[in-house]
């Protein structure tokens, strides 16, 4: 999603990140390095609600 109030011409000096860039340069290196993906949170301690809005959004066939 692009910045509603960040554009790429405006004062900015700085570098500027492309984050899908970032991001595939990244899974490019912990794959080059071996790094394995960190396990998923088992969730024993999620309260009723989030419990039932995972359950909602499996329900639907999201993944979260």
């Amino acid at each position: 999603m692009a910045s509603k109030s960040s554009k790429a011409n405006d004062d900015w000096t700085g570098r500027r990140l492309d984050m899908r860039e970032f991001s595939r340069r990244i899974a490019a290196r912990k794959a080059e390095l071996g790094l394995p993906d960190p396990p998923r949170n088992a969730g024993q301690n999620r309260t009723e609600s989030k419990k039932a809005l995972l359950k909602a959004i499996s329900d639907i066939g999201g993944k979260w």
